[in-house]
């Protein structure tokens, strides 16, 4: 089990995740998400790649548009 916390707010996950992982589960698949972990921006072409570890600080926005 691996403690995280998004924006502020303490989550427990199972398993240790990926940040694509991480997205799959909050249900944010197909959103333009943007990631901070542990103050440092993770580019979109390595969220596959980068693993969480318990512990870390995320901050997460979620583009939203509107007209």
């Amino acid at each position: 089990m691996i403690q995280l916390s998004i924006n502020g707010e303490a989550k427990a996950f199972a398993a240790p995740l990926t940040v694509s992982e991480l997205i799959q589960v909050l249900e944010l698949t197909g959103k333009r998400v943007a990631i901070e972990r542990n103050g440092e921006i993770v580019p979109r072409s390595t969220h596959a790649a980068t693993q969480l570890v318990d512990g870390d600080v995320l901050e997460m926005v979620v583009a939203v548009g509107g007209g």
